[in-house]
């Protein structure tokens, strides 16, 4: 089966190893590019919770100064991976989900333990901070990435891609599918997905994305791509 990755290389090499060792060819188009942004420490060192819903949010934070000993929530298992892999023990890790994430800090951590941190890039999905806020919790985001888009993918990417269509597309985030979507129109790809199964991490990215026509949307949480392969 031929398989695209969309993330960046260092977010999905793993995947594209696996994806290889199971027998899979894998293409590889990262629509987005990922910087670090200037932010204040401040409002993290106190804090008593701090919430992840990216790996890319603690690859560009400052953690020496950070209490490891915090409850940490992550939205996922690669989050929850990265976290670990920075020092952080007390780790309350989700199913990929930012409604699942939200239900699992109000279950582990009351309004009345003390503020918590969301940090996060400049584009969220959901507006989890906000929804904390208004069940009665302290919260502060703290935003230290941003994401622009990827216009060069290499000058017979394109035409390779038309010789061998791929079978299953992994799109992330709203952010992403904008980014695939304004590919797919750039270069006059429009009709070539019907026989291609797009697997979305959620509806308001797939929405995105419907006026394309594919054989099959499904919706996914991270960590379910190689189970999702056994849907088609």
């Amino acid at each position: 089966m031929h398989i695209l990755l969309t993330r960046p290389i260092e977010d999905c090499s793993d995947l594209i190893f696996r994806f290889k060792q199971l027998g899979h060819l894998v293409s590889h188009l990262p629509l987005l590019n990922i910087k670090k942004i200037s932010y204040d420490l401040r409002e993290i060192i106190n804090c008593k919770g701090i919430i992840f819903t990216s790996a890319n949010a603690i690859k560009f934070l400052d953690v020496k100064k950070i209490n490891k000993e915090i409850k940490c929530f992550c939205v996922g298992s690669i989050t929850e991976k990265k976290a670990k892999s920075v020092g952080f023990q007390n780790i309350i890790s989700a199913e990929g989900n930012v409604s699942n994430l939200k239900e699992l800090i109000l279950k582990n951590f009351s309004s009345s333990d003390g503020n918590l941190v969301y940090v996060s890039g400049e584009i969220i999905s959901s507006d989890l901070d906000e929804q904390l806020i208004n069940d009665g919790y302290s919260i502060r985001r703290v935003i230290n990435y941003k994401t622009d888009h990827n216009h060069f993918f290499g000058n017979d990417f394109t035409e390779k891609l038309k010789i061998n269509m791929p079978e299953v597309v992994y799109i992330y985030s709203q952010n992403s599918a904008l980014s695939f979507l304004n590919f797919i129109k750039n270069e006059n790809l429009e009709s070539f997905w019907k026989n291609t199964n797009l697997m979305c991490l959620g509806e308001k990215t797939s929405s995105i994305l419907n006026e394309i026509k594919w054989k099959k949307i499904f919706l996914f949480n991270t960590g379910e791509e190689e189970y999702l392969l056994y849907k088609i």
